[in-house]
């Protein structure tokens, strides 16, 4: 094997698993090699073969296979969704990636879903079908999410090259799907359909295992020591793609070598999660990062029987927590970055409750088990099929009762600067505020250092929109163009008229938690997040006073002469005197948010019309922006509003 297949970089991973295999930097890899399990024991499900597992009484989640085998019966007869080369250009034409990307989605979910069934059935219709899905999976020119693809930058072409296959998320989500399918049905394909597993087999070769091997420079592993999250989700995929596919004799070197360039892959992303076990992409994207390193380091214990063991890592413990610490109440999150504040709640909760479990974090655990519906699917297929195998044939998670999220009092994660403070513990009511410092060079960052979310018995009031869907534009140098990245659509100052900067010198400074049982808040600094202006300083205190059940935000400044205060109000909003009353969403307690009496305040209507948007928000967003030029200082309260619509 060549020398560019050796792993030479060492975090805290590479060091654990040394000291866990015995090994030296030189010889771990042949000592992962002769741990590794044959690849028929390498993934933790049983394949369909296994009725004990996937027969009519079988351990399998009975509530999923139902559904899976449901839904597959209802589409039999239906034309499968086909992605076009006309759809694909689009993200170079008129910027749309999601049209292509949702057809893509839907076949790879009706593919999940007919490998379940056959598995479930052993009904040969469905077991063609899911033939005819890896088939057209395996013909679909690229793997690739074409807003991902180098084509047009590096060849000129608006359509992928087939010959030079871009390794992306995409990449490894079909991937990662094929070598669990033919984990799950492989004794099956083999019996009726010879030569299927050799032509997955061949894919997966030349669209990830060589690309991945031959190419180092890809950006997602982070040589630049930029690591994001598509780092463990592609890596993920590749552990299980090695495990299965790398099958054959005289491939256990290789297989061996691609698992331990995919672990130091792995290692470059655990050694940047914070201690705290922060993701300053906030809560949504942890599913898709921090959760993608856990399952990932899961998979390689069960492909090692247990020699390689990662639930040590003390940023990896912290992270199982991130999920519950965001928690505000019911489906609503602290959401930052490109997060929704309501996002999907379908996620694979089994995954949390697995890593909870591991690391032994009954909170993290509790929260995880809220989420077990009785008499509802296990897992889903819009999960992946990998997590949809493994939450259904998880015992323990089939057996969680579910209870009461844990709603911790307060929770600071001083490496993103972000506070959240809440009334009491362990429960939504009253008020909850949640303010950030951090800076504007944050993984998929809006500009809003220094901005503020109040939360209703949970419900966000005073909010953070989030983004809108996806196009060309949201990574392009023309991100800040779209009006919910700015900063004047977050609830931060206007300076001289001038609103914040992105990048990372765009900042927080002299940042200052204070917590306590009577009151919590975050200090900070924050003309450094704005291009020079007149003013030379602006000071934001936010306080949860919990003897007064109030939120207070003072802002003092120096210099300046066209300062305003923004806030985005979600629900229905009044205007009474020097005082708005918002009447949140889902009939949450009204709030009232005063100001000084003369401050001129205006209202302005944001109507929302693309889906990621209004489904969390509804139809509009309220900005309220209060005026305060000459003045030098300004005081915000917020307090839930006791007196009735009726009433008024």
């Amino acid at each position: 094997m060549s020398d560019s297949l050796t792993p030479s970089y060492r975090g805290p991973l590479a060091e654990l698993f040394e000291t866990q295999l015995g090994a030296t930097p030189e010889t771990w890899v042949g000592a992962l090699a002769a741990v590794l399990l044959p690849a028929d024991d390498a993934l933790v499900f049983a394949p369909a073969t296994d009725r004990s597992v996937w027969g009519e009484d079988g351990s399998a989640d009975p509530v999923t296979r139902r559904a899976m085998i449901a839904a597959a019966d209802a589409e039999a007869d239906a034309p499968w969704p086909l992605p076009l080369a006309s759809t694909a250009a689009r993200v170079h034409q008129d910027g749309n990636r999601d049209a292509w990307e949702q057809t893509a989605f839907a076949r790879q979910f009706r593919l999940s879903r007919a490998a379940v069934a056959a598995a479930s059935t052993l009904d040969k219709r469905h077991l063609a079908a899911a033939v005819d899905g890896a088939w057209l999976l395996s013909e679909q020119s690229s793997w690739c999410w074409p807003a991902h693809d180098d084509a047009r930058a590096e060849r000129g072409s608006i359509l992928p090259t087939v010959t030079s296959p871009f390794l992306d998320l995409g990449a490894g989500e079909a991937v990662g799907q094929l070598a669990h399918l033919d984990h799950l049905l492989g004794p099956l394909l083999d019996a009726n359909y010879p030569g299927v597993r050799e032509r997955l087999r061949h894919e997966a070769r030349v669209r990830v295992l060589d690309p991945f091997q031959q190419r180092r420079d890809w950006h997602w592993i982070g040589l630049d020591g930029d690591v994001h999250n598509w780092n463990p989700w592609i890596h993920g995929n590749v552990i299980v793609a090695a495990l299965r596919f790398l099958d054959q004799p005289g491939q256990a070197d290789e297989r061996a070598r691609v698992v331990a360039l995919a672990v130091e892959g792995l290692d470059r992303y655990v050694s940047s999660l914070p201690a705290d076990g922060a993701i300053d992409e906030g809560y949504a994207y942890w599913w898709n990062g921090a959760c993608r390193a856990l399952e990932a380091l899961d998979v390689l214990r069960v492909a090692t029987g247990g020699a390689l063991d990662a639930s040590s890592v003390p940023a990896l413990r912290e992270t199982v927590a991130f999920p519950h610490r965001s928690h505000l109440g019911g489906r609503w999150y602290l959401n930052l970055a490109d997060g929704q504040a309501r996002p999907p709640v379908a996620q694979p909760w089994h995954a949390l409750h697995r890593a909870a479990r591991a690391v032994d974090d009954l909170d993290a655990r509790a929260h995880a088990a809220a989420h077990r519906v009785p008499g509802g699917p296990a897992a889903s297929e819009l999960e992946g099929l990998g997590r949809l195998l493994r939450g259904m044939t998880d015992a323990a998670w089939l057996d969680a009762v579910p209870g009461a999220s844990p709603l911790p009092q307060d929770v600071w994660w001083p490496s993103t600067e972000v506070l959240l403070a809440r009334q009491s513990g362990g429960s939504s009511d009253g008020l909850t505020l949640a303010i950030k410092g951090g800076h504007n060079g944050e993984h998929h960052n809006h500009n809003d250092v220094g901005s503020f979310v109040v939360a209703s018995n949970g419900v966000p009031v005073i909010v953070d929109a989030g983004r809108p869907t996806y196009t060309r534009q949201t990574f392009s140098p023309e991100r800040y163009e779209i009006w919910t990245m700015q900063s004047g659509w977050h609830n931060v100052p206007v300076l001289d008229g001038i609103e914040q900067n992105p990048g990372a010198d765009f900042a927080a400074a002299d940042t200052q938690a204070r917590v306590s049982p009577a009151a919590s808040s975050l200090e900070l600094e924050l003309v450094g997040a704005y291009p020079p202006t007149g003013v030379t300083s602006w000071r934001r205190t936010a306080r949860l006073d919990r003897t007064r059940a109030q939120v207070v935000v003072e802002d003092s400044w120096t210099g300046g002469t066209a300062t305003a205060v923004r806030m985005l109000l979600a629900g229905r909003v009044r205007q009474d005197g020097d005082s708005v009353v918002v009447t949140p969403l889902e009939d949450a307690p009204p709030v009232r948010v005063r100001w000084p009496a003369g401050l001129v305040a205006w209202l302005e209507r944001r109507d929302l019309d693309d889906p990621m948007l209004s489904e969390v928000w509804g139809a509009e967003l309220i900005r309220l922006e209060l005026q305060t030029e000459g003045r030098g200082e300004v005081r915000i309260t917020v307090d839930l509003d006791h007196v009735s619509e009726g009433d008024r």
